[in-house]
């Protein structure tokens, strides 16, 4: 394990609120709240102090989803303004100081995929029957759809929004241009489905997490592959690049959390969990990392806890 990056007398804190498991967690732009979204068809936002955490964390329900709540993502530039994706065939923008929906779109499917454009303009939405819509975030209303032949897992923009990324469950990343949404590259990433896609804050990498468990890491100037992970046995559900662009965080159905140096490829830090995770995201200022996963109390039941990792005292 790497020293440079040091981990070791670090804690995660639990958070518990949600009746149901969390799939989702994710960051403000600043880093001052995170929001989950969970099974039992709510989000909640959270104000968490990134340096301790304590205190009595005061949560806000976003309610009026009628399924569950599978993704969210803030506005890249407003720190209290989210968007959130749900089985129920909405979209919907809320206020997070008031926990007000301020905004919804009703789309044709069953949305699992949300993603802002970095610019806050727009947003894509994708739903289970690999469709793609990008909403207009003023108007809150579609303004490209289309439908893809293929399995289509993750989707995210580049940081200058003119790619559009889509993980497919070929094994391969489809690299679109944006706005036109005309075919740029095809990228042979992986030999089975590709999962999850982060970007790099700093706009040089992106990386893919797959069902063969690899973590592949790109040049985006040159959409080459420079290096892979290999630290997970399992299929990889979630991956997130830390705010400087020198780690990764990649989690599956193994028990820990792999943290590596994207520069050598070395395992800094394992964050050892109990159950398969289905997020991680690292806070957009801090070394500091919020992951949700499957777990379960002693009766089998969901807990609905998501966990912080990277407090000086547990």
């Amino acid at each position: 394990m790497e020293e440079k990056y040091s981990f070791k007398n670090l804690h995660s804190r639990e958070y518990s609120g949600h009746k149901k498991k969390v799939h989702s967690v994710a960051w403000n732009c600043i880093g001052t709240k995170l929001a989950s979204g969970s099974v039992d068809q709510t989000a909640r936002i959270w104000h968490i102090e990134p340096h301790h955490g304590h205190g009595k964390v005061k949560d806000i329900e976003l309610k009026g989803h009628t399924d569950s709540v599978d993704q969210l993502c803030w506005d890249p530039k407003h720190p209290d303004l989210i968007a959130t994706a749900s089985g129920d065939k909405t979209v919907r923008l809320w206020d997070a100081r008031s926990g007000k929906c301020s905004q919804q779109a009703e789309l044709s499917g069953e949305n699992i995929n949300i993603t802002y454009k970095p610019d806050g303009t727009h947003v894509a939405v994708g739903n289970r029957d690999d469709e793609l819509t990008i909403l207009d975030v003023r108007k809150f209303k579609p303004i490209h759809r289309r439908k893809f032949n293929y399995e289509v897992n993750e989707i995210a923009w580049n940081m200058t929004g003119e790619m559009f990324f889509l993980t497919t469950g070929n094994g391969t990343v489809e690299v679109l241009s944006y706005p036109s949404l005309r075919p740029l590259d095809t990228l042979m990433a992986h030999t089975a489905g590709c999962y999850c896609i982060a970007i790099d804050p700093t706009g040089r990498h992106f990386a893919v997490g797959s069902a063969d468990s690899l973590v592949s890491l790109w040049v985006i100037s040159e959409m080459l592959c420079v290096r892979t992970f290999t630290k997970l046995e399992w299929p990889v559900r979630t991956i997130s690049f830390n705010h400087t662009g020198d780690l990764i965080a990649s989690a599956s159905e193994d028990l820990f959390i792999d943290i590596s140096n994207v520069h050598t490829g070395k395992t800094v830090h394992h964050i050892p969990c109990r159950a398969a995770m289905n997020s991680v995201e690292w806070n957009p200022k801090y070394n500091v990392l919020a992951y949700a996963g499957d777990d379960k109390n002693k009766y089998q039941a969901d807990e609905g806890v998501f966990r912080i990792f990277g407090f000086e005292n547990a």
